[in-house]
């Protein structure tokens, strides 16, 4: 499908509004025009410069809108946006339901922003990919649409920079060699100092760093790594005992292992390893009986 000088437009009319994400209306503008909202849009909007240059003003600040440019705002966030080309083109998209603050919560994206595609035509792509569905399946816009704008926020959220700060795809690029070193090195007696050597990076820079990507200080990833390490152990070692597995994954001593895995599971390692062996039973007996 190829962006043309007609408008695009899917409204969802649906009377029922009560999924859990839903598109309200998705498009691409071939001459946008000019929009003055002092209250508002009631829904979530997205909009993306295809073609041309806009701008668009948001709480006294103007953000040039140029190809591969976008913002994202939450409901009733006073705005306005014009063109500053002859032409300019842009796609976009509303959405709604009842967990889209809680989704956008937890993905650190419910505020008003700018972001800007780290791919060249990712996301409008993405946009042409969903009007082609919703122009060949009118039921599109009440139930897949909804797992469409799911995939498109986590999408967002990986592949684009916000407010010019790079993208979690570019911070993972940056902090993949250092994660798979510490990865290798669950067992050793390893912190936040060795952990900086090896990424050749101050310990402030690093916990910045880690802290952008993952939300967390290097040194909490590194007792997540040994706490999923220690799971997988647990499973598929199960006569192992509880030192062993602590002594390999890193932990100085079995009482400090297990406070941990209390902590960050909810449950001793002991009962995880129990859950999991109570469950093979049951699949054993379903087994035998189904014989």
């Amino acid at each position: 499908m190829r962006w043309s000088d007609e408008n695009i437009r899917f409204v969802d009319t649906s009377l029922e509004r009560s999924l859990p994400l839903f598109i309200e209306t998705i498009g691409y503008s071939a001459w946008e025009r000019v929009f003055v909202r002092p209250e508002g849009y009631p829904y979530y909007h997205w909009l993306q410069t295809i073609e041309g240059k806009g701008c668009f003003e948001l709480s006294g600040e103007r953000i040039w809108l140029t190809p591969g440019k976008s913002v994202l705002l939450t409901p009733f966030t006073p705005h306005s946006y014009y063109p500053l080309s002859p032409r300019w083109s842009t796609v976009y998209i509303t959405f709604g339901g009842t967990a889209a603050p809680v989704i956008l919560d937890a993905l650190d994206m419910n505020v008003s922003a700018c972001y800007t595609e780290t791919s060249p035509s990712f996301f409008s792509d993405l946009v042409k990919e969903m009007i082609e569905k919703a122009s060949q399946d009118t039921e599109f816009s009440r139930y897949e649409s909804s797992t469409e704008m799911y995939r498109f926020l986590m999408l967002l959220k990986k592949m684009a920079m916000r407010n010019d700060r790079p993208s979690l795809s570019q911070y993972y690029d940056k902090l993949r060699p250092v994660v798979r070193w510490m990865e290798r090195n669950l067992a050793s007696n390893i912190g936040l100092p060795e952990i900086a050597d090896q990424a050749n990076l101050s310990i402030s820079y690093l916990n910045e760093l880690f802290h952008d990507a993952f939300g967390v200080s290097p040194y909490s990833f590194l007792i997540q790594l040994r706490i999923r390490e220690a799971k997988t152990m647990l499973i598929t070692h199960p006569q192992k005992p509880l030192k062993e597995v602590a002594m390999m994954t890193g932990f100085n001593d079995v009482s400090h292992f297990v406070a941990t895995f209390r902590r960050k599971e909810k449950m001793t390692p002991a009962k995880y390893r129990d859950l999991h062996l109570e469950s093979e039973e049951v699949n054993d007996w379903n087994v035998m009986t189904d014989a």
